[in-house]
């Protein structure tokens, strides 16, 4: 029987049209990190600081470069304040299926977290606009009756996706021990393979986030799903045959 549902956040659960690439690849010119698009895509879902030591390894050789932690520091400082005035200043939606899927969730006494790349301050900003944020205590866990039963942050665990952390610590919280009793669902490469290294009962993947089909699809999803909404008559069908 499935106990809980890991979703991302950016793309998943909340509308994104390519603005976390833009705040990234504005920072990026701000602070003097050439990058292309194509790249950051790529790096979609990942600890935006991780990726920040990355690029900025790939440029200058090695982490040992004299300038490669200021570097890498001054480009976070620069993304961090552009990502949260984007967030402060711009409407906030639910994808396409999500408050659909919430309601079944709710109805079938399964268990919603939410994680992400971002960090807990924007991950809060996010939360607050879309009245998700509402009812989370100082550990951001919930109730049966609020919105969402936890969320986690990257930036609150060991390491970000691709590793299981996150939806290892939205099991420790909500009380799930077996992860065949979890769900991942999530619209990048390393949402999928987050959730195969947690070894989920179904690593999910979205087309109508950040990444196409054809991107996804060479990652081998457990399913390749064109919205949240197609996500209910899956849960259905293992609900009746459990």
């Amino acid at each position: 029987m499935i106990q809980l549902i890991t979703l991302d956040m950016a793309g998943t659960t909340v509308t994104d049209h390519h603005e976390v690439e833009a705040c990234f690849a504005m920072a990026a010119q701000k602070s003097g990190l050439t990058v292309s698009d194509d790249r950051i895509l790529a790096m979609q879902g990942l600890h935006k600081y991780f990726v920040f030591q990355t690029l900025w390894e790939e440029i200058l050789g090695t982490t040992t470069h004299p300038e490669w932690q200021m570097r890498v520091d001054n480009s976070y400082r620069v993304f961090t304040e552009v990502l949260e005035n984007h967030y402060l200043t711009h409407d906030i939606t639910p994808t396409e299926g999500c408050l659909e899927l919430f309601e079944y969730l709710h109805i079938h006494q399964i268990k919603i977290a939410l994680t992400t790349g971002f960090y807990r301050k924007v991950c809060n900003i996010i939360l607050e606009k879309l009245g998700w944020l509402e009812g989370l205590d100082d550990t951001h866990v919930g109730t049966a009756s609020t919105t969402i039963q936890a969320s986690i942050t990257s930036d609150e665990v060991e390491k970000g996706r691709p590793h299981p952390f996150m939806i290892q610590k939205a099991m420790n919280l909500l009380h799930i021990s077996d992860p065949q009793q979890v769900i991942n669902v999530g619209d990048t490469p390393s949402d999928i393979q987050s959730g195969f290294a947690a070894n989920c009962r179904l690593s999910v993947a979205l087309s109508n986030g950040t990444h196409a089909a054809d991107l996804l699809t060479p990652h081998n999803p457990s399913l390749l799903l064109g919205s949240l909404h197609e996500l209910i008559p899956v849960l259905e069908d293992l609900r009746t045959r459990s």
